[in-house]
């Protein structure tokens, strides 16, 4: 099969300047980084600090908000509204030194709204170092909201699944997934599936179709998610499948298939988990896509035994720190021929992200939807609800998930 390595035209306008702090699991791997999730603390060595600590809940609009390091100085900073689907950038400016990012005077965070900062620095030998994180505002005492993905008005790929993260538990679960509505043209069956109390997720029977247009109708205002307990949404959005690509990862032969709507574009040469940190088996989606990211083996279980600040090309998995990315530190004969990593898959790059390298190939097309499929690893297969692992389930045992049947 072709290996294709020439670069795409344009990159991906949602990755352009995103960065974060993430880590590779292993089989037992229990990450802490993501979206939205509670309680996850600064990890040790951060070059860059963030206040609200990450995963923070019930953040005032006054703040605090800032992004500051102690030398070296702030490249770029982004901190963007992403609550209800839609992402609007907050106002503000790095200081003279360069040393601190704050708000615009005057600026105001909004309520029930869901934010994530995102930055990059130097150290004073050029050496770039990364960091993403999010918190959420507070939401008045007797209502609850629910944080969706993908994005309003988004370009998605075939294996996109419509997930909702309430801020409180919610009890009556068949109203709430009753007045949420979801449809497809062309038209197909999409069904909800609770995980717990907190989270619902929909998807169809199989991936969607090239070009579908899928609509989303939030009816949720006024209606009682738990006792005295009610919902502040009514609002329509949207999002557009724009094509097909699913890339099968064989552990055992280190090669990933890509395929573009039924069509091979490419076998590329792997890496995959290392014996003792296996790669999770099964279907996993394509949730956030980063052009330089922190990988801190501390914030997934791993203790020290890594800490890459600038890792390239890099697209989030699961939630509890699965990757594919760029690894310039490997020797090339390894890619094709050994499985070393901390549980990621890691394609040949270069330090600083490569035009032309495997990793910068796939990444130039990708899109947040996509679909990778892991085969013949060690390791068991990736939990449903471990980022948008619903994909695993069969249809039936999906739609036993949803609270009106």
């Amino acid at each position: 099969m072709t290996r294709v390595w020439e670069r795409a035209g344009k990159l991906l306008a949602v990755a352009g300047l995103l960065v974060g702090l993430a880590g590779c699991t292993g089989s037992d791997g229990e990450g802490g980084v993501g979206l939205g999730l509670p309680g996850k603390a600064r990890a040790p060595g951060d070059v860059i600090r963030v206040s609200p600590e990450d995963g923070s809940r019930a953040v005032p609009p006054e703040g605090p908000l800032e992004v500051r390091v102690d030398s070296g100085r702030l490249e770029r900073v982004s901190v963007t509204q992403v609550a209800d689907g839609r992402r609007s950038a907050v106002a503000g400016e790095v200081s003279a030194d360069g040393l601190r990012w704050r708000p615009a005077e005057g600026s105001r965070l909004a309520l029930a709204a869901k934010y994530s900062v995102d930055a990059v620095a130097l150290d004073e030998h050029g050496r770039r170092s990364a960091r993403h994180t999010t918190f959420t505002t507070v939401v008045p005492e007797s209502r609850f909201i629910g944080y969706f993905t993908p994005e309003n008005r988004s370009t998605v790929g075939a294996g996109m699944i419509v997930s909702f993260g309430f801020n409180r538990p919610i009890e009556n679960r068949a109203e709430v997934e009753r007045a949420i509505r979801i449809t497809a043209d062309p038209p197909v069956e999409v069904v909800g599936h609770w995980f717990g109390k907190e989270r619902l997720d929909f998807r169809p029977a199989r991936y969607w179709a090239a070009g579908t247009k899928v609509t989303v109708e939030l009816g949720l205002r006024d209606v009682e998610g738990a006792p005295g307990v009610y919902g502040i949404q009514r609002k329509t959005v949207g999002f557009t499948v724009g094509r097909s690509q699913v890339s099968l990862v064989d552990a055992a032969a280190h090669t990933m298939e890509v395929r573009r709507d039924g069509r091979v574009l490419a076998t590329l040469p792997i890496t995959a988990g290392a014996p003792k940190t296996t790669t999770y088996n099964g279907k996993m989606v394509v949730t956030e896509l980063y052009d330089v990211t922190r990988m801190n083996g501390a914030t997934v279980g791993f203790g020290g035994e890594y800490d890459i600040k600038d890792v390239p090309h890099a697209m989030r998995l699961t939630e509890s720190g699965t990757f594919i990315h760029g690894n310039y530190w490997a020797d090339p004969s390894t890619f094709g021929s050994a499985n070393v990593s901390h549980g990621c898959v890691g394609l040949r790059d270069v330090k600083g992200g490569g035009a032309d390298t495997p990793a910068g190939w796939f990444y130039d097309r990708s899109l947040v939807g996509d679909v990778v499929e892991v085969v013949n690893s060690q390791d068991r297969e990736v939990a449903p609800d471990n980022g948008l692992g619903g994909w695993n389930l069969d249809w039936d045992g999906w739609k036993a998930g949803s609270a009106l049947r």
